[in-house]
């Protein structure tokens, strides 16, 4: 035991006697909001020119922001909304913001309960009929006169998993309202989501459009030019470190928060070994660091019915079948669970497991109409065969069956 605290004891005193190279490591965190937004000053001020109005009592126009992981959307939408309820207390204005991201919250009843909570409204975690928390809420609107500004962060991940019906009542709400007003603003990383929208919806919804382009190596060395004058000590970043950063991040759809966590971790790889300055070196290693393989750690922790899901849907698109459906998969998997002697889930338990592989990134599922036959959930794969494959096979059950070739598919 003395011998561990003696390892632990040197490693807390070598970090603590080492050279420090950050001033303030927090700043590159995801969730840092700077005070200043390079590149990003045009969609500053469209979303600030279309929210301005609740300054003078009206309602904004809603609006739908759009673009890949990493191009800045939170960050903008949070710096224009923390500026306007700064303004919006000065001149005494009736202005509420609730910020929601729909893939933590889930459902929706947590995110209707989340916008009555944010008006003081008791609503508990189970229990009502979701039409019953809506009245709530848009009757504390109207009681109180607010002007409420809802933010939907992730958007597309509740209509992927619930559908659209959540996004119709808001977006109709104001018909609805006497006093209060609604603006929605719905943030997405999903160029396609537009497509899962009824018409209805998506015109509503759509009042006002936000793109947000991938940043370019220049813009992104910009950006981690002032935030490293943040976060590290002068001297302790070297130039091609940081243009190393930008450069992988650009490769990598222009995606800002990735070179932000590249710098990081180089940086915090760099303190570990007691360097006084951050290299190239740093930044490849902490991009094999990064890399490794968060996939492969998820896929190999994963329970054996999830792991059986996720084999059914790689042997189908192994023989190149079309469709990839929840129930195409849940036929294979049936049969890959009588070839291991298990008994198989319900589908519904097998749909339940297919949306948080969704959540999680390892499907792609996105909701499609059938017409008067209702819905289903195209799917695929947002993990690579060879990846699959290769992390399967360590594993003594599911290698069983990773080659296996279903009947089933067959008959198609």
């Amino acid at each position: 035991m003395s011998n561990r605290n003696d390892l632990l004891d040197n490693l807390f005193n070598n970090f603590l006697t080492g050279p420090n190279i950050f001033k303030d490591r927090e700043s590159l965190r995801p969730d840092y909001i700077p005070d200043h937004l390079p590149h990003r000053e045009p969609q500053l001020q469209k979303i600030g020119g279309i929210l301005v109005p609740v300054l003078r009592g009206s309602r904004g126009s809603n609006i739908f922001i759009y673009g890949k992981t990493g191009t800045g959307k939170t960050a903008v939408v949070r710096y224009v909304i923390d500026r306007l309820i700064h303004k919006s207390r000065e001149v005494g204005a009736s202005v509420e913001v609730c910020y929601i991201n729909c893939r933590l919250s889930g459902t929706d009843y947590r995110i209707l309960a989340r916008l009555g909570e944010s008006l003081g409204v008791r609503i508990p975690f189970t229990g009502l009929a979701t039409n019953e928390v809506l009245d709530r809420f848009r009757i504390e609107l109207d009681v109180k006169r607010i002007l409420m500004i809802a933010i939907l962060d992730e958007v597309d991940a509740l209509v992927k998993l619930h559908g659209d019906a959540l996004l119709y009542e808001l977006t109709r709400i104001n018909e609805n309202l006497k006093y209060g007003r609604v603006s929605i603003v719905g943030i997405s990383n999903d160029l396609r989501f537009k497509d899962l929208l009824d018409p209805r919806v998506l015109s509503s919804l759509s009042e006002e459009e936000v793109i947000f382009m991938p940043y370019t190596a220049p813009e992104l060395k910009d950006i981690l030019l002032e935030r490293s004058s943040i976060s590290f000590v002068e001297g302790s970043l070297s130039e091609g470190a940081l243009n190393l950063c930008a450069a992988l991040a650009a490769s990598e759809h222009g995606d800002a928060r990735r070179a932000l966590d590249l710098l990081r971790v180089a940086g915090e790889l760099a303190e570990r070994e007691g360097n006084t300055k951050v290299s190239e070196s740093h930044v490849r290693r902490a991009q094999d660091e990064i890399e490794q393989d968060r996939v492969v750690v998820v896929l190999k922790t994963l329970p054996l019915h999830s792991k059986l899901v996720i084999c059914g849907a790689y042997l189908i698109k192994k023989v190149d079948v079309e469709g990839l459906t929840t129930g195409d998969i849940y036929e294979v998997y049936k049969e890959l669970c009588g070839q291991l002697g298990l008994e198989p889930l319900t589908q519904r338990r097998v749909s339940g497991l297919i949306n948080e592989l969704d959540v999680i990134g390892v499907f792609n599922a996105r909701v499609v109409s059938l017409g008067r036959h209702g819905r289903t959930k195209k799917i695929r794969l947002g993990v690579a065969n060879t990846v699959i494959r290769d992390v399967f096979q360590e594993d003594a059950l599911v290698n069983q069956v990773i080659h296996y070739s279903p009947k089933c598919l067959a008959k198609k």
